[in-house]
């Protein structure tokens, strides 16, 4: 029996390198930069809808390589118009993306891990085992796909992209960063860098390499307590990343990039809600230009956790704003398909 030939993904092959392979192919090098255009530009997935290629090229293609796409296994969609997917990979792992359609704005929130390795206690997906990182063409899938489903339902485009579905970015920095890049080049999507935020448990030593790269994204941290003894009950990763390390870490990347940072905090009822949280919030804050928005929290099934009141949910932005740091209260969007901040989890992920 002759052996199958193991097939390149094509996608993950640099520019350089897909030109050698064409040369070994015996073909001409803009031939390949024709493809990469139709991979990374016009997110193609078929080698034969490359039209501009001769029919003995597209052949020897599909002889030679793969398409590794993502595609939509499941969609629901929220009374208040949010959708929310499952996409399945290759692989047949699965992950969750979020089209949030708010005045003014068409949001994707994207994966970037099949799973999490973290176990913040508050976040469905951190009750979940990290299978694998995905791959840079995984997550550009995702964001093509959310934005054909906002011009498809909605009429409008895609505007803004942030990296808070499942998984934590910043452990999969390398993918992360060359997404971006696919996402925001010109050979790419050719979105604008500031229109991206990537939002992390808070990793010290990658917050400093984010401002060694000088990144042109935005910046959130997921802090929910500004006390360690609090913050490393609720986000263990703390215990390893503690306030001063990630402060440190902060003020770096500031000084690196001048991009302010936003700080994501969830007010927990009898947890994190009292004016001693603001105070310390507060005075985290005054590191470096950053605000601050107030989330609302989404229950889910394994956590016991609950949404503080109103009144002290006011009472904690308004002591926030007579500090003068920039304040916003983000109502949750989704919420009655589980696609709300922390509620992404896959009930039947794939082995």
């Amino acid at each position: 029996m002759i052996p199958v030939k193991n097939k390149i993904d094509i996608r993950s092959l640099n520019l350089p390198e897909l030109q050698e392979s064409f040369k070994n192919m015996g073909e001409k090098g803009f031939r390949a930069s024709q493809v990469y255009e139709w991979l990374w530009k016009k997110a193609c997935i078929n080698f034969d809808d490359m039209s501009n290629l001769s029919k003995d090229l597209r052949k020897k293609l599909e002889e030679n390589f793969t398409i590794n796409h993502v595609k939509i296994h499941h969609s629901q969609f929220s009374t208040d118009k949010t959708i929310k997917n499952s996409f399945i990979l290759h692989d047949k792992h699965l992950i969750e993306g979020v089209l949030i359609p708010t005045p003014g704005r068409m949001t994707a929130c994207v994966s970037s891990q099949v799973g999490c390795s973290l176990t913040c206690k508050f976040c469905a997906t951190g009750y979940m085992e990290r299978k694998r990182n995905l791959n840079p063409d995984e997550i550009y899938d995702q964001v093509v796909l959310i934005d054909r489903q906002a011009r498809e339902n909605y009429g409008i485009p895609l505007s803004n992209i942030v990296y808070m579905g499942m998984g934590e970015p910043l452990l999969n920095y390398k993918n992360v960063i060359e997404s971006i890049e696919k996402i925001t080049s010109d050979d790419g999507l050719n979105m604008a860098a500031k229109r991206i935020t990537v939002s992390t448990a808070g990793i010290a030593k990658m917050i400093k390499k984010l401002g060694d790269d000088e990144v042109k994204f935005n910046l959130a941290l997921s802090l929910h307590a500004a006390n360690d003894e609090k913050r490393n009950t609720i986000m263990p990763i703390n215990e390893q990343n503690s306030l001063r390390a990630l402060a440190e870490a902060l003020k770096y990347y500031y000084a690196k990039t001048k991009n302010p940072v936003t700080y994501e905090y969830i007010i927990f009822d009898g947890v994190n809600d009292n004016i001693q949280d603001a105070i310390e919030l507060a005075k985290f804050c005054k590191h470096l230009p950053c605000k601050v928005n107030i989330i609302e929290y989404n229950p889910i099934a394994f956590a016991s956790y609950i949404n503080a009141g109103e009144d002290k949910v006011e009472a904690f932005a308004d002591y926030l704003r007579k500090q003068d740091i920039n304040t916003n209260l983000r109502r949750s969007r989704g919420k009655d398909i589980d696609a709300a901040c922390g509620q992404l989890a896959i009930k039947d992920m794939a082995s």
